[in-house]
């Protein structure tokens, strides 16, 4: 009797087992399918020809948009269902900031610094 409720323990260990082997490979399948589909709908989507050089967003589903098509720049209003050009803007009047979105080129270890120093300290 307990040769066979061993038997059954392993059998349902080894189903165990091999649940979780199946389970991870579909995982990692799934993970590396993923990645090839898009690095490739990335290469054959990205042209040289257009850019969006600025978004600003409006309000929820609305945004301005600075786009270079070739050699010429637009603005334009995307909105939920539409696409509305607006005028031209010639690419030198426009500023660009070297940081990206605003972001301080400060270290993170000046910053930290700086707290340090303000901080009061109760010893």
């Amino acid at each position: 009797m307990h040769l066979l409720a061993l038997n059954s323990r392993l059998e349902s260990f080894a189903q165990l087992l091999t649940i979780i082997i199946i389970f991870i490979l579909v995982l990692a399948v799934t993970y590396f399918s993923t990645r090839w589909v898009g690095n490739f709908q990335k290469e054959k989507l990205s042209g040289n020809n257009v850019k969006i050089l600025e978004t600003m967003r409006i309000s929820n589903s609305k945004y301005l948009q600075i786009v270079k098509v070739g050699t010429k720049c637009f603005v334009i209003a995307v909105c939920k269902d539409s696409i509305t050009y607006l005028t031209d803007v010639n690419e030198e009047e426009l500023f660009f900031q070297e940081n990206q979105a605003g972001l301080s080129s400060e270290s993170f270890k000046s910053i930290l610094d700086k707290f340090k120093k303000d901080k009061p300290h109760n010893d």
